[in-house]
């Protein structure tokens, strides 16, 4: 029997130096510069966990997925996408709670062909902070 795809296993990477090798393949964007986005039609994202939803509250006119929904939910050309995947050119913006996680979705959603996906330097938190809008669940 053989075997198309190479067995050689990969040199572990820590986190930090993964979040470092994604991050340098984009522009992440700060709060006031998301906002901006969103006025001018980008999608905004919240993968929070519903805990810190309801914690924390909500940005108003973001689409709510959460994290292990994602790529099915912003794949424009998979049978479960949301309404607002409509096209690999759709202008992303994903918030994570703090901007982690985000930046670690946003390596996936460009595997998928979303080229102009970005993710919140700082999160939900930095948007708050920024004093841009947050409405209760």
């Amino acid at each position: 029997m053989s075997e198309n795809r190479s067995t050689e296993a990969l040199a572990p990477v820590g986190i930090d130096e993964l979040l470092e090798r994604v991050r340098a393949g984009y522009d992440r964007i700060d709060p006031r510069e998301a906002a901006a986005a969103a006025e001018a039609g980008a999608l905004l994202v919240d993968i929070r966990y519903a805990a810190l939803r309801d914690r924390d509250g909500l940005i108003p006119g973001a689409l709510v997925v959460e994290r292990n929904e994602l790529e099915w939910r912003l794949d424009p050309q998979g049978s479960h996408r949301a309404p607002e995947a409509v096209g690999h050119d759709l202008r992303v913006v994903v918030i994570c709670n703090e901007g982690y996680a985000s930046s670690l979705a946003v390596a996936s959603l460009r595997q998928l062909g979303l080229h102009r996906a970005t993710d919140l330097i700082g999160g939900f938190q930095a948007w708050r902070a920024a004093g841009l809008p947050v409405s209760a669940t």
